[in-house]
């Protein structure tokens, strides 16, 4: 349906129907993809780290997780991980922060090899949707592990992701995908990551009574039963 590789800086958006398996592949070590979901439909919808974290009493994602709504519906569930942690709280990169740990670069000096952050790479693709600045959200970072001490200080976990990883999502409802193939905010290396990602999506299973997303918490099911209860009605 879909086979396509996200390189190092790279962006990538499409509108992706319910139902779809979305299987991302590290094809280095050190990767880190930043994503958005939106509902396809209704753009006013969309993911909720928040209420994801709280309903789920978790600080990351993996199998069995869901990305939430903001209207309590599921956007898409984790129901594959060979990685058992992905990180909903380091946020993306911006052009002062990339500017300042890997040295200021510009298109018109490098093309296409300028040095890009998440924040530059969200605004564009969200545009092609008409989305714009104001629905900047936080992003789902996928094959980071970023964990808090007793403090409250934030840690990047370095060696966390290694060649060949993968992690695969199920989108629960027509959604708006936005990606950005971009550094870790949280990731001190001082070289800008050249780790490209492999993108395919294809036709999933219907969703069986022991499926792994909607048994992981009395809320997940509840989620999915507005989810659910939604499309009934279309």
């Amino acid at each position: 349906m879909l086979n396509t590789v996200i390189g190092a800086g790279g962006k990538w958006s499409g509108r992706i129907g319910r139902g779809k398996l979305l299987r991302f592949t590290a094809l280095e070590a050190g990767a880190n993809v930043s994503l958005m979901l939106f509902h396809a439909h209704d753009l006013t919808e969309r993911y909720n780290m928040p209420d994801t974290l709280k309903a789920q009493y978790t600080a990351h994602l993996t199998t069995g997780h869901t990305l939430m709504s903001d209207n309590g519906r599921v956007l898409a569930g984790i129901v594959h991980d060979e990685l058992g942690w992905h990180d909903p709280i380091g946020g993306y990169t911006t052009r002062s922060l990339t500017d300042d740990r890997y040295g200021r670069t510009t298109y018109q000096d490098l093309r296409n090899d300028w040095l890009r952050s998440g924040q530059e790479n969200f605004a564009v693709e969200l545009t092609r949707h008409g989305l714009g600045m104001r629905d900047m959200m936080p992003v789902v970072n996928l094959f980071s592990k970023v964990y808090c001490d007793e403090n409250g200080a934030m840690h990047y976990v370095q060696d966390h992701c290694p060649a060949g990883s993968s992690v695969t999502l199920r989108s629960e409802m027509d959604v708006i995908l936005a990606l950005s193939n971009t550094p870790n905010p949280l990731d001190r290396r001082q070289s800008y990551p050249a780790v490209p990602v492999r993108l395919e999506v294809t036709q999933a299973e219907p969703v069986r009574g022991d499926d792994v997303c909607v048994n992981h918490r009395d809320e997940n099911r509840r989620a999915y039963e507005n989810t659910w209860a939604y499309y009934s009605l279309i």
